[in-house]
């Protein structure tokens, strides 16, 4: 896995490859320079005890310093710069690629997800890819350079020190790495905790009226806090984890400083050693040795981010929905819709439709009715490509929709649902979505068609009114006929209405099937209805029950072969009466 992981970041990195290794061959020069001020500085010692340092020099070694250390710092800056350029660059092209597979990826693979966690994904996870790209890569050319730089150095000037100065420094890096191991399992426990922490307050937010209605705030509340605590708990682990290694780190390298100290400090006094050599050496091991104790964090942000991508490429992995032959459909008319002996449960569940088939001619408008549970939604979902039936075949005029690439089939298919979705946008740019381009006259003429037109413009800002999320602002029949125009404009050959005039009056239901009137024939028209009202404006009423047809034919026929439909007819029949009082 740790592979893969490597081998995908390589190939993410395609493109942004040569600003980082500008930015390390940038941090390699301030390096490099910042390893030739301790050699001045060496230099200017031993001449000054000699007493061979005039003040001309010493200013001259000043300068010196401080224009390596100034140029070393132009090139920090280019480093940061850089680095930053391609991660950013690297990021902004993983966040586009997940964002755009989720679009692609299939209905049944939403079912089993929570939002929550898909959003970690795509935000936090992102951004501790972000974060390790950003510092810890080019940490890790640092640390390289250092040792590749500091040792021939250190063993020019003195081989028995410069053993003695990198003795300790194996154990630190055995220790890095245990803990890199350790600490791998902590991170993906905590960054989970979050994921459903996070899951269960998009899950409230999103239904915070439903827990005000039901009173269930302190529950909602409890069920959070549990979830937040579990989140501590891990995060708590990994801190300690953590805190453990910064602790052993700095007691190792420490005692590696004091171990130079002690050593180097005798050979001095013994005259073994210069003292602006000694005083070279503490730089160096300074230098060198903290970075090698900091390769503790870059593996912690390793260990992240490996987490992090493995949880992105989960992601990725999901196989998208299957692709097909591109197809240019009639422009009027509408298509047939057929559905062959199809077949299909969700998961190994008991059959929803089995052996449903029925056929609908290009143009018609027939109705969909039956009890709760009979399968009229699960044949929409079918029919828009949303799941593929496990047996049988569904047609659009001649053609298999598993044939058809779906973004096509869903061009020919638009669906009106009872719960309409709104983009928290204003009224125009929800109903312009239907259609690209599509002109202000046009979103007008379909708003009127869907007999919401008047209700918008008596809002304060009109068609630029803001609707809020999922539509908030606006009550359920303003809802519903928003999206009725969103379909209306798309003039699509295929109109399905799943129960969407459910929250609309009756007077205003009439005004809309007057309009769906004007539009017979430009489309096929499929009403899945449990109000009867809207039944009266098909031309075939379709009865379905236990997954199957039960029988078809006009409403004046059904009712005079009292049968399941009519036995439907009476119960809303009666309920009214009942409702009456």
């Amino acid at each position: 896995m740790k592979n893969l992981v490597v081998s995908r970041l390589w190939a993410q990195s395609a493109g942004f490859r040569v600003r980082y290794f500008g930015a390390i061959a940038a941090l390699g020069a301030a390096t490099g320079l910042a390893f030739v001020v301790p050699l001045v500085i060496r230099s200017a010692v031993d001449r000054t005890l000699a007493g061979e340092a005039p003040a001309s020099r010493l200013v001259l070694d000043a300068g010196l310093i401080v224009g390596l250390t100034g140029l070393a710092g132009v090139f920090t800056y280019l480093r940061g710069r850089w680095s930053a350029w391609a991660s950013e660059g690297i990021v902004r092209g993983l966040r586009e690629r997940i964002f755009g597979h989720l679009q692609q990826l299939p209905a049944a693979y939403f079912d089993g997800q929570e939002t929550g966690d898909l959003i970690q994904r795509c935000s936090s996870d992102v951004d501790t890819m972000r974060r390790f790209l950003a510092v810890q890569v080019v940490e890790i050319g640092r640390t390289v350079i250092i040792v590749l730089i500091a040792l021939p150095i250190m063993l020019s000037l003195h081989r028995g020190l410069a053993a003695v100065s990198v003795m300790l420094i194996p154990p630190i890096l055995v220790f890095a790495i245990w803990f890199f191991h350790r600490i791998r399992t902590s991170f993906r426990s905590a960054d989970e905790a979050e994921g459903a922490m996070t899951a269960a307050l998009q899950e409230n937010l999103s239904g915070v009226r439903v827990v005000w209605a039901f009173g269930r705030s302190d529950l909602e509340r409890r069920r959070f806090g549990t979830r937040a605590a579990n989140f501590r708990d891990r995060s708590i682990e990994v801190t300690s984890l953590m805190a453990r290694y910064w602790a052993s780190s700095d007691f190792v390298c420490l005692l590696q400083l004091g171990v130079t100290l002690f050593v180097g400090g005798g050979w001095t006094a013994s005259g073994q050693l210069s003292p602006g050599t000694f005083v070279a050496f503490l730089t160096y091991v300074n230098l060198m040795i903290w970075p090698i104790r900091h390769l503790g964090r870059v593996l912690t942000d390793l260990g992240k981010a490996s987490v992090a991508m493995e949880r992105i490429w989960e992601v990725l992995d999901q196989p998208t929905e299957i692709g097909g032959r591109s197809w240019v459909p009639p422009v009027t008319g509408g298509l047939s819709i057929d559905f062959d002996r199809v077949r299909f449960a969700y998961g190994a569940g008991t059959p929803v439709l089995d052996n449903l088939s029925f056929h609908v001619d290009a143009g018609e408008t027939v109705a969909i009715v039956g009890a709760p549970g009979a399968g009229k939604s699960t044949l929409v979902r079918l029919l828009l490509g949303l799941y593929r039936a496990d047996s049988g075949e569904i047609r659009l005029g001649s053609m298999p929709i598993d044939r058809l690439d779906r973004r096509d089939l869903r061009r020919c298919v638009r669906c009106v649902l009872q719960d309409g979705f709104l983009y928290s946008r204003t009224v125009g740019e929800n109903i312009a979505m239907a259609r690209e381009r599509a002109e202000a006259a046009e979103i007008y003429a379909a708003a009127k068609e869907a007999c919401v037109h008047e209700n918008i413009v008596s809002f304060r800002d009109g068609y630029a009114t803001s609707v809020g999320e999922r539509g908030v602002t606006l009550s359920g029949g303003q809802r519903q006929r928003i999206c009725l125009s969103r379909a209306f404009l798309s003039e699509s050959p295929v109109l399905i209405l799943d129960d969407a005039l459910s929250a609309v009056d009756n007077q205003t239901e009439e005004r809309i099937r007057v309009a769906l009137e004007k539009r017979r024939g430009r489309q096929t028209t499929l009403i899945v209805a449990h109000r009867f009202s809207t039944v009266a404006l098909a031309d075939r009423v379709i009865v379905v029950g236990g997954g199957r047809v039960l029988e078809t034919g006009s409403h004046d026929m059904l009712l005079a072969r009292n049968g399941p439909y009519a036995e439907l007819w009476r119960r809303e029949y009666d309920s009214r009466l009942v409702a009456a009082g």
